[in-house]
């Protein structure tokens, strides 16, 4: 191999760490500085780089050259200051960069860039984007419903990147074997159509028949070429998410992250509040604030855990109220989506049914105890809201989740304070410690990022054939067991300062449900040795055992 090429591909490259040996073997002697370093050296001195950027945009950047140069460098670092790079690396930083990607457009990052306009390049594409590699996960987006920014077309590929690095450094899914993907049909984002420096199809989103046929023509084809994929679909818009999940989810290894991943974070840290508070998961009343996928989808998992625990499908149904933009959703309503149906409920149970046309309004007239944000709605918990639902319920739990940071429905802090330190608080985006009457509120992150990676590792290893709701709940049982219900003001969920520990949690969990449901593609005899196999970790190898 050309050894200029070697130091171009961030899977091979080792920079200053190619040691005398290697250098002349391979040709690179006097294409490096003389001094030998070692990967410590080597993350000591760039994270002293690092430090030298002055915003978080500029460190994203940063970190995004080593990622592009080195890989197992980029992971070392990332692996020894997860907290740190966390928000940097993934959510809310990476929204910036999606929103200014062709502005700042460097390199492709090993991404396949699909085009509803080009069908019949899927193939090649995925091919030229493989270059060999044995592709294990895909993450797949068509940028409609990106974070809570919305449609940003080709640029959305970023949320595919940042996704599989969480996937890598939280459970050890080899790099090399991931890929990120969009599926570029147009945008409907009319500033992404009138900047010239636009990188993507300039025209709006191509819908319907056409396509959902270029939706089935690259799932054919990836599952072709990549016989063992775990395919993974993010931020696809609210008219299209659920139907693509439902017609694939019982055919093929897939996972949707808003519909499912999201739904299973909300359930882990609600089962959490619960242990704290110890009530009753039955006895709770959930509001959803917000009744797009991401909405949909989690008020869904909390539904199917009162089934498990032992309701009525009519008995579950009475404990679940959703509100959107027109209000209470009622089942008169024809705008209301497949996914919002089954919740929707009869005007005739309400004395005013006319007024509830607002979130203050509903929370007045159902008493919930447990609320949950997705609204993309800044500021939406007030306090007069937060008050009237502490008014009935000793421990209420509040989940604002909207992200990025401007778009919260609510401030941790406000929350604890409003509620006299009553509330059991998650977030969607990091949120500091709160201190409030001499107790120190550990605010819960319910971020996805703490199980959607173990998820995966664990049905890789096992060789699941399908990704089931079975599968689903074991993992956030896994993580909602999580909790110390005696210490004051401890958080719902596990901290991300853990991410490795809690994604093994989850992979053994969701790996041994696959086992004991006979959903193993290969004979499983301990699920523990088979992560352990599955598991890559930042280390320099042989090139020999690479080219």
């Amino acid at each position: 191999m050309n050894p200029v090429s070697i130091l171009n591909d961030p899977f091979l490259n080792k920079g200053t760490a190619f040691t005398k040996e290697e250098r002349q073997k391979y040709g690179l002697a006097g294409l490096l500085p003389p001094k030998v370093q070692c990967l410590e050296e080597q993350a000591k001195q760039t994270y002293a780089h690092f430090q030298t950027k002055t915003s978080d945009l500029e460190k994203r950047l940063f970190l995004m050259a080593i990622f592009n140069e080195n890989r197992v460098l980029f992971f070392k670092l990332f692996s020894q200051h997860v907290v740190e790079f966390m928000p940097i690396v993934y959510d809310p930083t990476i929204a910036d960069t999606i929103e200014n990607y062709s502005d700042l457009f460097v390199q492709p990052q090993n991404a396949a860039f699909l085009s509803i306009d080009e069908p019949d390049m899927i193939e090649s594409a995925l091919k030229n984007a493989a270059g060999g590699r044995d592709i294990r996960l895909i993450v797949v987006t068509d940028a409609e419903g990106i974070l809570g920014i919305g449609d940003w077309g080709t640029q959305g590929v970023d949320i595919s990147v940042g996704k599989l690095m969480v996937y890598t450094v939280a459970a050890g899914i080899d790099p090399s074997q991931v890929m990120p993907v969009v599926l570029d049909v147009g945008t409907n984002n009319q500033k992404l159509l009138e900047n010239p420096m636009y990188l993507g199809n300039r025209h709006e989103r191509i819908k319907g028949d056409r396509y959902y046929t270029f939706i089935d023509q690259f799932v054919e084809r990836a599952e072709r070429l990549f016989p063992n994929l775990y395919l993974h679909f993010e931020d696809f818009g609210r008219d299209h998410a659920a139907t693509i999940l439902n017609k694939y989810k019982d055919k093929i290894t897939t996972f949707n992250d808003d519909i499912q991943g999201t739904g299973i974070i909300v359930l882990a840290g609600i089962l959490g509040a619960l242990t704290i508070s110890k009530q009753k998961m039955t006895d709770q009343i959930y509001l959803c604030f917000g009744a797009g996928t991401a909405g949909a989808g989690i008020t869904k998992r909390i539904y199917d855990e009162f089934l498990q625990q032992g309701l009525s499908k009519e008995e579950a149904k009475k404990h679940f109220y959703m509100v959107d933009k027109q209000g209470l959703l009622f089942d008169d309503d024809p705008t209301l989506t497949p996914e919002q149906k089954p919740f929707a409920r009869k005007r005739s149970e309400f004395a005013h049914p006319e007024k509830l046309t607002n979130l203050e309004a509903v929370v007045a007239a159902i008493h919930p105890s447990i609320l949950v944000g997705t609204s993309t709605q800044p500021g939406t918990f007030t306090e007069a809201i937060v008050k009237e639902m502490a008014a009935h319920t000793e421990r209420p739990i509040i989940f604002p989740l909207s992200n990025p940071t401007k778009l919260a429905e609510a401030k941790a802090e406000d929350l604890i304070k409003w509620t006299d330190g009553r509330a059991l608080v998650a977030t969607g985006i990091p949120a500091p410690d709160v201190s409030y009457k001499g107790v120190v509120y550990q605010i819960g992150q319910a971020n996805n990022a703490l199980v959607y990676p173990g998820l995966g590792l664990g049905v890789i290893a096992s060789t699941a054939k399908l990704l089931n709701d079975e599968m689903i709940s074991k993992a956030a049982h896994s993580l909602g067991g999580i909790v110390d219900p005696n210490q004051p003001g401890a958080a719902v969920l596990p901290p991300v300062s853990k991410l490795d520990a809690f994604s093994q949690t989850v992979a053994l969990a969701v790996a041994q449900s696959a086992v004991n449901q006979g959903l193993t593609k290969e004979p499983i005899t301990s699920v523990a040795d088979a992560i352990e196999k599955e598991k890559w970790v930042p280390e320099y190898q042989d090139l020999d055992n690479r080219l």
